[in-house]
């Protein structure tokens, strides 16, 4: 699990997060990234957990898989 932190302001309202540096060095090496390297790697971070969760995660066939879409 992530150690995320979110900031507030006064009115309560999330307006930044804090990322672990060990994390932040995965997405970035390097510390001259743009904004658009930055939103595909964090795409990239984020598929490749969503992969890694599904390989733990039983297959459905395909009436299941249906009636769950369904749901």
């Amino acid at each position: 699990m992530l150690n995320l932190e979110y900031l507030t302001n006064t009115e309560g309202n999330t307006i930044a997060v804090v990322i672990p540096i060990d994390i932040w060095r995965q997405l970035l090496p390097t510390e001259d990234a743009s904004l658009d390297e930055l939103a595909e790697a964090v795409e990239d971070y984020c598929m490749n957990k969503a992969m890694n969760e599904s390989m733990n995660t039983p297959l459905l066939n395909r009436s299941k898989a249906l009636a769950y879409l369904e749901e």
